[in-house]
């Protein structure tokens, strides 16, 4: 059902007209483009080099210590005659051999982390291009209707313009004039009214999409849906991102608490130092002026009481565990809320767009007739009027119940975790590969290793016109 559901919408999105830009093409910008996901990518390297930071605590320690020191007095036993300073060069060698199963359990949370942070990146994803989605269909939505107002502005100048005539010949009265009048201004609001949606929608599409939406073509088909909410649950809770993520977040905690409760454990280190002392000054007598030392020998820790350090650290691991679970379960309720909710409204959208077919083409019928009932003297110009709000009424619904629908449809298969680059077959380039970086960094030791500085990758929209004048700068005469 998956693969064949995945299957249709990727080549419904790759069917697209060369005249204007389609759903896919937006999609794309947006995958490249968009800071959220551009941003959680950045977050999700940063959860990778935290296996590497918890590898650390369990691999080899070597420290040097350097250091000249000039005795000031001395006296008695301790007075060897020594005339200058004395430099001292060391080197320290600890190897941990047992620590409780700290660091085993900290690269263990570590990594499901990791695990964590690549669910809420396709959770991301997949709520970005929702937003894309939604933003497409909202300037389709918004166009059309502004046509539709403008074309019943144009439709009721004309009814004015009528009715003013067959009143100068006494065909008409000034009532019948008056009313052509207030519903072509009331034409004129609805039309200022949804121009300035469509600003608004236009605006939005350049935040989530990275440009001006130009000329768009129409969606392509969703592809088969599960029968039931149920079946569209199961899938669901199966799939999505986000019960994954918090899920595996939940598991890490758990880790959490036994690094935590190693803390009460004894540690057990081996260590290998080597000293090599120099008098600068030299030493009277017969007393070598320079020696070697190297020790080798294993050090242990045995915690005894630590002030009740250890069971603090165990309760605060364990209440974020247990926070977790309960955010586990909140998040599988909004799970299946969304998942149930997002199949209600696009069945109950499938049902407009039914309904309001119908009522179009029955209001179509209906104007024509009142029309001509009018020129016959059976209908008032109120009747006309009132046809042609009605057409517009329900062609306004037509375009919005499918505009809803579309939507609907896409944020359920966001729900049920279809909704993502993989999903929708992007291929506006090499789709980013979150294993890659942690192969990379994950098992780093070098202490000298680094990244560039960070160049952003999401687009601006500033647009040259909007962008602020530089500190003190005159802007040039007009």
């Amino acid at each position: 059902m998956r693969k064949f559901a995945l299957g249709s919408l990727v080549a419904a999105l790759m069917a697209g007209t060369a005249s204007a830009d389609t759903l896919r093409e937006a999609l794309v910008s947006t995958y490249a483009t968009n800071p959220t996901i551009a941003g959680q990518r950045e977050s999700l390297r940063a959860t990778d080099a935290n296996v590497a930071i918890a590898r650390a605590a369990g691999r080899p320690q070597v420290s040097a210590t350097v250091g000249v020191n000039q005795d000031l007095s001395r006296s008695g036993i301790l007075n060897t005659g020594g005339k200058g300073p004395t430099a001292s060069v060391g080197v320290d060698l600890s190897y941990p051999l047992f620590n409780g199963g700290s660091v085993n359990n900290g690269v263990r949370a570590a990594k499901t982390r990791v695990e964590a942070g690549r669910a809420t990146l396709r959770a991301v994803e997949g709520d970005v291009f929702v937003e894309a989605v939604t933003a497409y269909m909202d300037v389709i939505r918004d166009r059309a209707i502004v046509e539709l107002n403008a074309n019943n502005v144009q439709v009721l100048g004309t009814n004015l313009e009528a009715s003013r005539d067959r009143f100068e010949i006494g065909d008409l009265t000034r009532t019948d004039v008056a009313q052509s009048e207030a519903r072509l201004q009331l034409g004129r609001s609805l039309l200022a009214t949804s121009q300035g949606r469509l600003a608004g929608s236009e605006e939005n599409y350049r935040r989530v999409i990275g440009k001006r939406p130009e000329a768009l073509a129409p969606p392509p088909p969703l592809p088969p849906f599960p029968a039931t909410p149920d079946e569209a649950s199961r899938v669901a809770l199966a799939n999505n991102p986000d019960l994954i993520s918090i899920n595996k977040q939940a598991s890490a905690a758990g880790f959490d608490v036994r690094v935590a409760s190693a803390s009460r454990l004894p540690t057990v280190a081996g260590i290998v130092s080597g000293t090599y002392v120099d008098s600068l000054g030299g030493n009277s007598g017969t007393l070598p002026s320079s020696g070697t030392q190297t020790s080798a020998g294993l050090n242990a820790r045995i915690p005894l009481y630590q002030g009740g350090l250890p069971a603090a650290r165990i309760r605060s691991a364990q209440a974020l565990e247990g926070q977790l679970m309960e955010r586990t379960i909140a998040t599988e309720r909004a799970v299946l809320s969304t998942t149930r909710s997002a199949f209600a409204s696009y069945q109950a959208a499938q049902n407009a767009i039914a309904s309001n077919e119908v009522a179009v083409k029955a209001n179509e019928l209906a104007l024509e007739g009142a029309r001509a009932e009018r020129s016959v003297g059976t209908r008032t110009v109120l009747d006309v009027l009132n046809a042609e709000q009605e057409l517009l009424n329900s062609q306004v619904a037509l375009v919005t119940a499918r505009h809803d629908a579309y939507v609907a449809g896409f944020e359920l298969l966001n729900a049920m975790g279809q909704a993502e680059a993989d999903d929708l077959g992007l291929d506006g380039g090499p789709l980013y590969d979150p294993l890659g970086n942690y192969r990379r960094v994950s098992g780093n030791w070098n202490d000298w290793a680094s990244d560039p500085r960070h160049q952003p990758v999401a687009t601006r929209t500033v647009t040259p016109e909007e962008a602020a004048p530089a500190a003190g700068v005159t802007p040039p005469p007009q």
